[in-house]
């Protein structure tokens, strides 16, 4: 007999959402292995992740326009942007590494993330009663934690790179199927169309600037991190002739990775009650303090550079979903769908320069520099939500609370 109950089909949705979202990170987790083997420049590991923040971008504003989240059954449109995904996971391993097919592939991935992480939340939406708060976070930490898979299955598998490519198409594969058989609690509500012609009037509601200001900030941070935080390590572990530096700094990326999961989690509940602008702009202050000072701890005792990045990892990813809860608080209902899409589009697009820029800084001025630099995301966010909390407006966050 199926199992049609909230708590049975919020955790098959996580999960599923958890496995396919490993493509997000699949062919980054291995570029240690990549670069060594085929000596792929900065400019070509870069796209390995941008490429997809790309793709990203392109999906979600294409399926706004359209209203494919409305049109196409959501368990449907999840499956199949999971298949694709997959297929253009896979064929990686098809095509040359050091090409522009490879990106190209990535960039296919990107697309059809459209297709899982906002429908994601689409369906797990259907089962809110109260608490869509807490069920947004939980969405996020499966994001968090699917992109910090590929770096668990790089160990799990290590006998080759291959296998984390095939391992990440097989788990969203799995997913795919699996999502068929999930109940919704309800039928899912129509999402909000993205309209051009609304811009200027969005862009001129000053809190709703702020809270994009916010979004931005963080942002310029959190792809580059993760995207990168895994060859510092590896080069942390190699200078010390540690054994085996990939697979201890494949773990430790997991570990930082992942556990911003729970600080995901414990953003949205505490944002519920003590205030989304408190929660944002605490969150960027130690995320903050944390990237200007993980690259100068690179020689430090290793025991007290984990602690700082895996702080880091926490504190990165605590305020992400509530930028998109002020947007919705904050805009009008008639404009919540594109002011979202905007949002999202500029901050991914802000975080395809800071990924670029990581590696041509670190080459430049070392890793203390690069990561430094990422500094200023969550500075300029947190001046954003202080200004933000100080205007009446404020007052429409979080039921009153700033």
């Amino acid at each position: 007999m199926a199992r049609t109950g909230k708590g049975f089909a919020v955790t098959m949705i996580t999960v599923c959402q958890l496995m396919a979202l490993a493509l997000w990170f699949s062919a980054t987790a291995v570029l240690p292995q990549l670069r060594s083997e085929f000596d792929i420049g900065a400019l070509q590991s870069s796209l390995f992740t941008s490429s997809v923040l790309l793709g990203f971008v392109l999906g979600t504003v294409t399926s706004a326009v359209f209203g494919l989240a409305d049109r196409i059954e959501p368990r449907r449109f999840w499956a199949a942007s999971a298949i694709i995904a997959a297929t253009a996971n896979i064929l990686i391993l098809v095509v040359p590494i050091d090409g522009l097919v490879v990106i190209l592939l990535r960039l296919i991935t990107g697309i059809c993330m459209a297709g899982i992480y906002p429908i994601g939340m689409k369906m797990v939406a259907t089962w809110s009663r109260g608490d869509t708060g807490f069920l947004v976070g939980l969405l996020v930490g499966a994001l968090t934690m699917g992109s910090a898979l590929p770096h668990l299955f790089s160990v799990a598998v290590p006998l080759d790179w291959r296998l984390v490519i095939v391992t990440a198409s097989v788990s969203a594969y799995l997913a795919a199927f699996a999502v068929l058989f999930v109940h919704l609690g309800g039928t899912p509500g129509r999402s909000p169309r993205f309209d051009p012609r609304m811009v200027g009037k969005i862009w001129s509601n000053k809190p709703l600037r702020h809270a994009c200001y916010g979004y931005f900030g963080h942002m310029w941070e959190l792809y580059a991190m993760w995207g990168w935080i895994g060859l510092f390590l590896y080069g942390a572990y190699s200078d010390r002739m540690v054994d085996n530096p990939g697979m201890w700094s494949a773990l430790s990326t997991f570990a930082i990775v992942g556990i911003g999961a729970f600080g995901s989690l414990a953003g949205g509940y505490y944002a519920d009650r003590i205030g989304r602008t408190t929660v944002t702009i605490t969150a960027m202050v130690i995320s903050g303090a944390c990237a200007l000072v993980a690259g100068a701890f690179g020689d430090a005792p290793f025991a007290v550079l984990l602690l700082i990045c895996i702080v880091w990892g926490i504190s990165v990813v605590a305020d992400s979903a509530q930028f998109s809860s002020c947007v919705i608080e904050l805009a009008d209902p008639h404009q919540v769908g594109t002011a979202l899409t905007l949002q999202n589009a500029i901050g991914f697009l802000i975080a395809l320069v800071s990924i670029h820029l990581v590696p041509v800084v670190a080459d430049w001025a070392g890793w203390w520099g690069a990561f430094a630099m990422l500094s200023i995301g969550p500075v300029a966010g947190t001046i954003a939500m202080i200004r933000l909390r100080m205007m009446p407006e404020a007052s429409l966050l979080a039921g009153g609370r700033k």
